[in-house]
């Protein structure tokens, strides 16, 4: 399918060349803690409540919009960013409760191991647990997977390879472990965020020396043509843009390209018009999908 192009709006020009300022000016070194206050400041959603448990043996954090607190027909699983390395359900519980809120369905935010304390397939095997309890609890075709950057990949591994998941909304997501996309050196002067060493540092941990192409770990390489609906968001200012393109020749996969957005662009609701915008296509394609 033709990747669908979203231009920029002059709004986004200001707030982005702002943002672009204000790195330049304090740069962000990244760690654990660091990443978690990133996503800390996405605003919360109104009417969503939040609460700790485990889908699946797999802890996490469910985000319920309160409308549809005992008459939920279906639920995401969320799977979150971070290189494999960083990243929790608390600190993702405001964004997903920005999605779960439009698409007016429960979310969990799974709580997977974390390289390298748990290398490959850790993260992989805790996804899929979780899942496979929602879709016993929901039923077949009633869960939705999302994901971001390596948790995109996660998404997208368990999409081939899980028959009933209903469909997929990937943002930014980490399909190549390889690191074979052109967008890797092409963009490094643009985005701020991501760079080949912080990959190549993310996938050593994660892999080790396991082959960087099975589709296990770099869904690419996987069996996309049998995968259900799926809708990618992505931006032309970060390096993983080829991860997503790669993407776009199976008509099941959407894929949406917004001029000069960052990795991850739709944490920034708030900031950024583009990432209103495509909060409100993927919560369409969601009920669309959910509603079916």
């Amino acid at each position: 399918m033709t990747p669908i192009r979203h231009g920029l709006t002059a709004a986004d020009r200001a707030a982005l060349a702002s943002l672009r300022a204000a790195l330049a000016a304090h740069p962000v070194a990244i760690t654990r803690a660091s990443y978690d206050g990133l996503f800390e400041r996405v605003p919360p959603a109104d009417a969503v409540d939040y609460s700790e448990s485990k889908v699946g043996g797999v802890p996490g954090v469910w985000c319920v919009p309160r409308a549809h607190r005992d008459r939920a027909r279906a639920a995401l699983l969320y799977l979150h960013g971070g290189g494999f390395v960083m990243g929790s359900a608390h600190a993702y519980r405001h964004l997903v409760g920005q999605i779960a809120a439009r698409a007016s369905v429960p979310a969990f935010v799974a709580d997977y191991r974390l390289a390298p304390e748990h290398a490959f397939p850790a993260a992989l095997d805790d996804g899929r647990a979780a899942y496979r309890a929602l879709a016993a609890q929901f039923g077949a075709g009633r869960v939705a997977l999302v994901g971001d950057s390596a948790g995109g990949a996660l998404a997208l591994s368990l999409l081939q390879e899980e028959s009933g998941v209903r469909c997929g909304v990937l943002l930014s997501p980490w399909t190549d472990l390889a690191l074979t996309g052109a967008s890797i050196d092409a963009n490094a002067a643009d985005d701020p965020f991501l760079s080949r060493a912080a990959l190549e540092a993310g996938a050593g941990q994660y892999l080790g020396a396991h082959d960087r192409r099975d589709p296990r770990a770099s869904p690419l390489y996987g069996p996309t043509h049998e995968t259900p609906a799926i809708q990618v968001h992505v931006g032309t200012a970060e390096i993983l843009l080829d991860d997503s393109l790669r993407l776009a020749p199976n008509e099941r996969i959407q894929v949406h390209v917004w001029e000069d957005m960052l990795h991850v662009f739709p944490s920034s609701i708030g900031l950024f018009e583009s990432a209103q915008a495509a909060h409100d296509l993927i919560a369409t394609f969601l009920r669309a999908e959910l509603s079916a």
